[in-house]
């Protein structure tokens, strides 16, 4: 029987569907350091996806390690949608498809 390697971090029903198509998993539970660590790089696999795919189910994958990793760094999902929003009011948003090229002093 062929083995897979995968060595990254799944969402919490992996294994299980995994193990109902007739296979084995070994898996493990991450410490908080490692944790973390295979959050960045899950997030750059996701982000890796979304630029070759760039579909909606793409950004879902962005979004919900975004929010994983938000909470795992001890902020919550409200948090990080209100220092969005705050920066927003205060900056903008992206809405005007603005580029700036360059700025002169006066």
């Amino acid at each position: 029987m062929p083995k897979i390697t995968y060595n990254k971090l799944v969402r919490d029903r992996i294994p299980e569907i995994i193990e109902a198509s007739g296979k084995v998993c070994v898996v493990e539970t991450l410490d908080d350091d490692d944790y973390l660590l295979a959050l960045d790089a899950k997030l750059d696999e996701e982000l890796t996806e979304y630029h070759k795919e760039q579909n909606i189910e793409e950004f879902a994958d962005l979004l919900e390690v975004i929010r994983a990793a938000a909470v795992a760094r001890g902020y919550t999902v409200e948090e990080l949608e209100r220092v969005r929003a705050e920066k927003a009011a205060k900056r903008g948003g992206f809405e005007t498809k603005l580029f700036l090229r360059e700025a002169v002093e006066k």
